[in-house]
């Protein structure tokens, strides 16, 4: 297995979790837009509501006690992921990969993102790709051992990524 695939855990801090290996070229947090917020939300405190008109006592208002903090934690849960180029890798999330293999960045435009996501995206590509985001990088790798063509990653601020990938 290449090295540009291995799996982030080899015992020390990941950069995007606590200690990271000098100051990051580039860092971003793929947080969930507003608009994910309400739906859930409301979702929750209906059924809560409907739960609480039949039934009383301790069953009226548990509904209420477990449903609305889940639905508060969901949108915070898909905000987790972090992008990051530090010390020399592309961090996204715990999958990490080294600078060396980068060939090439290609800034996803939000016109072209429904096909690159679609028709064009091979089925061997790393992806990460999150709803709320508009725009990606497509990373294409040179490593022979690799069968990974590329990697696609959602961001807020494509060019700014794709410079840090790059070295400039």
């Amino acid at each position: 297995m290449s090295e540009s695939v291995e799996a982030a855990s080899n015992g020390e801090d990941t950069p995007g979790q606590a200690m990271p290996k000098g100051a990051a070229e580039y860092r971003e947090r793929l947080y969930a837009s507003w608009w994910t917020w309400p739906l859930p939300l409301i979702a929750a405190v209906l059924l809560a509501a409907e739960v609480h008109m039949g039934y009383p006592g301790v069953r009226a208002w548990l509904p209420y006690a477990v449903l609305v903090p889940l639905a508060i934690a969901v949108p915070l849960l898909l905000g987790r992921t972090k992008i990051e180029v530090t010390g020399g890798e592309l961090w996204v999330g715990d999958a990490h990969l080294p600078l060396r293999f980068v060939e090439d960045a290609e800034v996803i435009a939000r016109h072209e993102h429904r096909r690159a996501l679609g028709p064009d995206l091979d089925p061997a590509a790393f992806m990460v790709h999150r709803s709320w985001v508009r725009t990606s990088v497509r990373v294409w790798l040179d490593d022979p051992d690799d069968p990974t063509p590329y990697w696609v990653v959602s961001t807020r601020h494509p060019e700014k990524l794709r410079r840090a990938l790059l070295g400039g």
